[in-house]
């Protein structure tokens, strides 16, 4: 099991503290089971009771943290989840529960 760098730790903290929202986890969660891991910030809209503002706000948040990234369309934004920046999340997850004897390694 490989040791993270200064770089990868930051990360992983990013990751988890922007995650550490319950709004923000089910934002990801959210966009992650849509088809190719994207929707608008419109379709979002309907399954929280928040203003579009305060969704957006969360959406940056997530974007910060480089688990997102967006674009603009017409008049809306469209998030997408990046894959690989949420699978290195789990992976350094899983690592230390490895280490600290939680979870077998899966190989």
């Amino acid at each position: 099991m490989s040791i993270q760098t200064d770089v990868d730790i930051s990360g992983t903290a990013a990751g988890l503290k922007a995650l550490g929202d319950p709004v923000r986890l089910r934002l990801l969660q959210e966009l992650a089971g849509r088809p190719g891991g994207e929707s608008c910030v419109c379709d979002l809209l309907e399954l929280f009771d928040l203003s579009q503002p305060t969704i957006s706000h969360h959406l940056k948040v997530l974007r910060g943290a480089g688990l997102v990234v967006s674009e603009r369309r017409g008049t809306w934004m469209y998030y997408r989840v990046v894959t690989d920046a949420v699978r290195q999340l789990s992976d350094a997850l899983r690592a230390m529960a490895v280490v600290s004897g939680s979870v077998e390694e899966c190989r």
